[in-house]
């Protein structure tokens, strides 16, 4: 492969960046790519490496792309830019948000959001988990296809993470629609019934943001410091920093709207593609119906193969070596997380899928070390109990062939990022269980 001709960022290789990923996985995993200045990190090893040192890999450039500098009042000489970079984050996207944070900032928001997402609760919306699952299924099944991102994986996903937040069943169809999100007429459990989403003319105006969830989280959290109850809300407005400081309301809110925008996108990319490998290929769907004890690895091969994060970006904020390779200050690098997945090193014959993979909790999907996503068990829940129930409720699911194709020929539109790996739509037929 004439990996210098070929551009990382290039919306053409949406549809399978796994064949560029996976070469430079098992030939350079410390890649210095001609077309924009960066180092692709796509060895399974240097991977980890570039997760366990925050202080050299900052995460301040998280989403800015392959110029950061291009954001920046100017770019700073030197073998160490740390300074110089904490004190200029206001330039970059999403500087408020936890994911973007390095340490001791970020060790204090881990701190605050573990504490909002406890085992307890876990447990605890787990259950509101399967009550939701068959609501939405109630509404789909019955008509015998559907499009499974708009018409369950976007409301499912946020539903799940407004109820793991303590959020109101009464103020759950008010979320949804100013996120834009329809739901399924008879899908929302509970005595609320869908509001007609907002117009495309207002999110253009900015409505379909996650300010919705700042306003709203902060009012919350203002509300029960001042009568706390006996719920959710409550334990997160008594919530505090890990030197016992109590957070401002925003500070708590930016850390639940995080939750908002990382979990539900990437968990509704991971229904889809788990979905679409179960309705393409008849073999994996049988294994699974006769063995159901094997959807968690199932879950967790598909994470490794085709996770909804492609890759994210660190900034190099001091001069290193990296397998070999240079990285001198204010390069940026890509950490191409669906590379070092397919690292031959790390995964025999790495391409094939393989249900009963024995070594498969060692992909990198959710990152690793502080980095680590705290949202993984959630949406492993999530994942797991919409195949367990869907297998349960169906004799048979299908692709719909209308839409992508016969077997053999489908087509899929995938999302023009090289950032993330998801469907763009998906749409699905069922057999329905009498």
């Amino acid at each position: 492969m004439d990996i210098d001709s070929i551009d990382y960022t290039d919306p053409s290789l949406t549809s399978d960046p796994y064949r560029l990923l996976g070469y430079l996985a098992e030939h350079q995993p410390v890649y210095r790519e001609p077309h924009h200045g960066v180092v692709m990190v796509t060895g399974h090893e240097e991977a980890i490496a570039v997760l366990r040192f925050p202080d050299v890999f900052s995460s301040a450039t998280l989403i800015a792309g392959p110029d950061p500098w291009s954001l920046f009042p100017e770019r700073p000489e030197g073998d160490d830019i740390t300074e110089y970079v904490n004190s200029h984050r206001e330039y970059l996207p999403q500087n408020d948000q936890i994911v973007t944070s390095d340490p001791p900032s970020h060790t204090a928001q881990r701190a605050l959001l573990m504490g909002l997402i406890t085992p307890k609760r876990l447990k605890e919306n787990e259950e509101f988990i399967w009550r939701l699952t068959d609501c939405q299924l109630d509404a789909i099944l019955p008509l015998g296809t559907a499009e499974i991102n708009a018409d369950y994986a976007q409301p499912y996903t946020l539903l799940v993470i407004a109820d793991l937040l303590g959020v109101p069943e009464e103020d759950h169809a008010m979320l949804l629609a100013r996120r834009g999100i329809r739901q399924m007429p008879g899908a929302m459990p509970g005595a609320a019934d869908a509001l007609p989403p907002v117009a495309s003319s207002e999110r253009a105006a900015g409505h379909n943001t996650l300010e919705i969830f700042y306003d709203y989280f902060s009012e919350k959290i203002a509300e029960r410091r001042q009568q706390p109850l006996n719920d959710v809300l409550t334990g997160m407005a008594r919530a505090l920093f890990p030197d016992g400081s109590v957070p401002e309301p925003i500070e708590v809110a930016r850390i639940a709207s995080n939750l908002f925008a990382a979990g539900q996108e990437t968990t509704v990319r991971l229904i889809a593609t788990a979905l679409r490998r179960i309705a393409d290929e008849p073999e994996i769907q049988a294994q699974l119906r006769a063995n159901p004890e094997l959807v968690s690895r199932f879950i967790e091969e598909t994470l490794r193969t085709e996770g909804p994060i492609l890759g994210e970006y660190r900034l190099a904020v001091k001069t290193t070596e990296l397998g070999g390779v240079r990285i001198p200050a204010g390069t940026q690098v890509f950490l191409a997380n669906g590379a070092a997945n397919l690292d031959p090193r790390q995964f025999e014959c790495p391409a094939e899928f393989r249900v009963n993979r024995e070594n498969v909790r060692r992909h990198v999907a959710f990152g690793h070390g502080i980095h680590t996503c705290p949202g993984a068990p959630l949406a492993r829940s999530e994942v797991r109990i919409t195949i367990e129930r869907l297998l349960d409720r169906t004799t048979d699911i299908r692709i719909n062939e209308a839409a992508h194709g016969p077997a053999g020929s489908r087509h899929y539109d995938y999302l023009k990022t090289h950032m993330f790996h998801g469907i763009a739509a998906l749409h699905l037929d069922f057999t329905v269980r009498d």
